[in-house]
């Protein structure tokens, strides 16, 4: 990758927030932050007992605060008092199924927390860039198996999906109140689903796998047909350093996918090889009929636009993140290997390639 993340540190010269910093992704990306020798600050709620922050005892790692990111007041003050450079906006409600649930709270967090986010950094005057994580959800998908880019019209159908479309919507009103009047940039990346070591979250496939394979349960599965863009988690979060890296350089982004290369695997695909990486003799059991009216079919998602101007490219395939990731569980829940050295193990394995 010819855009150095190595030298990310200096261009910055100074601290990256993480909102959301307690979470699977929050948690990847303050160690690979750490590991490239950059400080960080966190801004999330409390984590969840057995999150990967909780596992690796990460509390007090770095200068932090547990809040809820739509308490104004509390995130102004927090920035306004720690002042840093960049900021990475992952803090939301993740999970579609919880979106039904729980529709108003997923809006207020995933709409209200973004736009709370962009007024506070907007008033901060020390705040350059601000990389605002989205999904490869928020596009207009009618299950026709269209690779998305950039440019395709936004929809939403979910409620999450639809809230993220609506954060979407907010990041464009403040890069156009911050165009004109402001150095600072904002952008709002859009992933595919990430998968690796340490997700324990319910109704996500790779923790639901690796817990009946673990207990030796039954695991059922719904939608077998569907497809998603599977990735390894640490390509999109440098991808994410990378558009920050090229906007301290001067470049304009608005928007950007960061998705694996290739056709994206079906939940079975998915399921089989990790079956057959674990060497499991746990039974599965496949839902009869795909189930539209909750979630999308097919989902692909083009990465181009980041190939072409940041040089970026995954550097674990879909098969081999998965594999990656079951082999990251065997090691810790087989073998007793700790958290922090099964993550170094990944970490370091990207740094060497970048």
């Amino acid at each position: 990758m010819a855009l150095s993340l190595h030298s990310l540190g200096k261009a910055l010269n100074g601290s990256v927030l993480v909102t959301g910093h307690t979470g699977f992704k929050g948690t990847w990306l303050t160690l690979l932050l750490e590991a490239l020798g950059i400080e960080v600050q966190g801004y999330s709620l409390n984590p969840e007992p057995n999150s990967l922050y909780s596992r690796l005892n990460r509390q007090g790692k770095i200068h932090e605060e547990f809040a809820d990111i739509r308490n104004k007041d509390k995130l102004i003050s927090f920035i306004n008092l720690n002042s840093p450079v960049a900021v990475i906006h992952l803090a939301a409600q993740p999970l579609v199924l919880e979106s039904y649930k729980n529709p108003l709270e997923t809006f207020e967090t995933n709409v209200i927390g973004t736009a709370n986010l962009l007024d506070a950094v907007t008033r901060a005057s020390r705040v350059k860039v601000v990389v605002a994580i989205t999904t490869d959800k928020v596009y207009d998908n009618q299950n026709e198996g269209k690779a998305f880019t950039e440019t395709f019209a936004l929809r939403g159908k979910d409620p999450y999906s639809a809230s993220k479309v609506a954060a979407e919507a907010a990041i464009a009103a403040w890069q156009q109140i911050n165009r004109n009047n402001s150095n600072l940039k904002i952008v709002a990346a859009r992933a595919g689903n990430v998968i690796g070591g340490g997700d324990w979250a319910d109704n996500r496939l790779l923790p639901d796998i690796i817990r009946g394979f673990f207990n030796e349960e039954l695991v059922e599965i719904r939608n077998p047909r569907s497809t998603r863009p599977w990735q390894h988690v640490i390509d999109p979060l440098i991808g994410y350093l990378l558009t920050l890296r090229k906007i301290l350089d001067g470049s304009p982004i608005d928007a950007i996918n960061f998705g694996p290369l290739g056709a994206s695997l079906s939940v079975k695909e998915v399921v089989e090889l990790a079956q057959k990486t674990w060497a499991s003799p746990v039974k599965v059991k496949y839902g009869e009929t795909n189930n539209r009216d909750y979630e999308a079919t097919n989902l692909e998602l083009n990465s181009q636009f980041a190939q072409h101007h940041l040089n970026w490219r995954p550097m674990w395939t879909q098969e081999d993140a998965i594999i990656s990731t079951v082999e990251w569980w065997k090691r810790d829940l087989l073998e007793g290997q700790l958290p922090n050295e099964n993550c170094d193990i990944d970490i370091q394995y990207a740094l060497a390639q970048i």
